[in-house]
């Protein structure tokens, strides 16, 4: 019954853009299946009520539904799709962003776990427990009751961490809540890589940036990630051109300066391989990239 009323308030609160009046908190629903479309997860916590997902990173391939949890640890480039969707029974997701600070807070509290030789996946699933979905419903409820919701939605919020902190899949939400952890360090080097993304670098100055050996780095990175640092690069340089594209169509070789590429066949070639068309035939069907994981 439980994921009964979460569907039915999913659905009756679900706006356009996803936003709710609660701080953090993100309500999806999809009316249609989708083809794969790139786009960056967030560090999200993100349960599916109704209708199923699949994403891909690297070579890795998740596919969560109902009454399944995903949690994504590092903001990575992914491609999602939604596999069961359509008007008369859309997908419905939650979502919680996920904070560092506020988990820091709550491992004062938690059970001591011995800390990862190796960073953990930057995306795992499971199934949520009663006790999850339980916490996701009377947040969600939240929504209809103002009065409340300034004294309670933190509460709640804590609760909802506390579990999944404590859950089967508690290592990767530990490791965000570590100023000095294995996935913290790697998360560092992915955000300066997002920001830097048209720039070259040297494996050498990533591994420094992430006080480990080049060797250690390399391993936690592909852990993490699940692609190599110049392969997660490119990545993000072909999102990123995407996005320009759909409002610089006619100018091909002035976006592929932008983001890195000194070769516009380079770039033309490996654009096509991600996304399955070269750019000059993507650009009359780019539209705005579907959510990655609600």
């Amino acid at each position: 019954m439980s994921l009964d009323e979460l569907r039915t308030l999913l659905d009756r609160h679900a706006r356009p853009d996803q936003s709710t009046p609660i701080d953090d908190v993100l309500i999806s629903k999809v009316g249609h299946t989708t083809p794969p479309a790139p786009s960056m997860s967030g560090a999200v916590l993100a349960v599916i009520a109704q209708g199923a997902k699949r994403i891909a990173l690297g070579d890795r391939v998740y596919e969560y539904g109902a009454g399944q949890y995903l949690i994504a640890s590092v903001d990575l480039p992914v491609t999602g799709e939604f596999l069961q969707a359509s008007a008369d029974r859309p997908a419905l997701g939650f979502g919680l962003l996920l904070r560092p600070a506020a988990i820091a807070e709550l491992m004062l509290q938690a059970p001591a776990s011995p800390d990862p030789k190796a960073a953990p996946s930057g995306l795992v699933v499971s199934d949520a427990p009663a006790e999850l979905l339980d916490a996701v419903i009377r947040l969600v409820r939240l929504i209809e009751q103002p009065r409340d919701r300034a004294v309670l939605a933190p509460l709640i919020k804590r609760e909802i961490l506390w579990r999944i902190l404590t859950g089967e899949q508690g290592a990767p939400v530990r490791q965000l809540g570590l100023a000095d952890s294995s996935l913290t360090h790697i998360a560092r080097v992915v955000h300066w890589i997002r920001d830097h993304y048209n720039e070259p670098f040297r494996v050498e100055d990533l591994a420094q940036l992430a006080g480990m050996s080049v060797s250690a780095f390399y391993r936690n990175f592909q852990g993490v990630t699940a692609t190599s640092p110049l392969q997660f690069q490119k990545q993000i340089r072909l999102q990123q051109a995407r996005l320009l594209l759909a409002t610089r169509p006619k100018d091909v070789t002035g976006v592929s300066r932008s983001v890195g590429y000194d070769s516009p066949s380079q770039f033309s070639r490996e654009y096509s391989r991600q996304f399955g068309v070269p750019p000059s035939q993507d650009v009359s069907r780019l539209r705005t990239p579907e959510p990655a994981l609600l």
